[in-house]
């Protein structure tokens, strides 16, 4: 059995680039957010659900209205929250069918709320990725083209570093390339003698 391990950060914090790291190394890497887009596509069930959730505007055809969705969901905590019990459960299921077909001395899951849902707890180790508030408006305002306002209302829904850094295993602060590559490098190392 494989050591499972959670990968998270807030927003623009670069988990994804750190994720891409450690998938170069040939660790099979996990992408919720992107498995958790194919599966509100590809999943009659949970279009019925959101669609009742939201109302029909929420798709366009198969597929999700990213935008509106975010609109109604990030200002209303509620309805983020009952979103989340749709989807959260289903991404869980499909993590643990792709888990199975796995072989290697350890799988990452990469999710930006492992915390903020409790699930960290499913993980045998957890590692964070940690930027300063300011850059990481500045990387998603390059990247998305988010107004400030919206960003924050996002940031919002999720813990601060400081809250989450004493139940993560592993730190990585994301300023500099060069040195996160060679944290990714120095933990896969302590990971793959620790599932040895």
């Amino acid at each position: 059995m494989s050591l499972l391990v959670g990968l998270t950060g807030g927003m623009g914090s670069g988990k994804t680039t750190v994720a891409g790291m450690f998938s170069e190394l040939g660790v099979p890497v996990y992408n919720s957010d992107r498995e958790a887009r194919r599966l509100m596509e590809q999943s009659a069930a949970i279009r019925e659900r959101i669609t009742g959730l939201l109302g029909e505007e929420a798709y366009h055809g198969s597929i999700p209205d990213r935008e509106f969705i975010a609109g109604i969901v990030f200002g209303a905590p509620g309805l983020l929250k009952k979103l989340n019990a749709i989807i959260h459960p289903e991404v869980r299921k499909d993590f643990k069918s792709w888990a199975k077909r796995q072989r290697a001395p350890y799988l990452i899951q990469e999710a930006a709320v492992l915390f903020e849902n409790g699930s960290y707890q499913k993980f045998d180790r957890i590692i964070l990725v940690s930027a300063p508030r300011e850059e990481r408006i500045r990387r998603i305002r390059e990247r998305d083209g988010l107004s400030r306002q919206a960003i924050e209302a996002r940031m919002a829904n999720q813990w601060e570093d400081s809250r989450k850094a004493p139940l993560a295993d592993f730190i990585i602060q994301n300023l500099d390339l060069v040195h996160t590559r060679e944290e990714v490098n120095r933990i896969h190392r302590e990971l793959t003698q620790i599932s040895a």
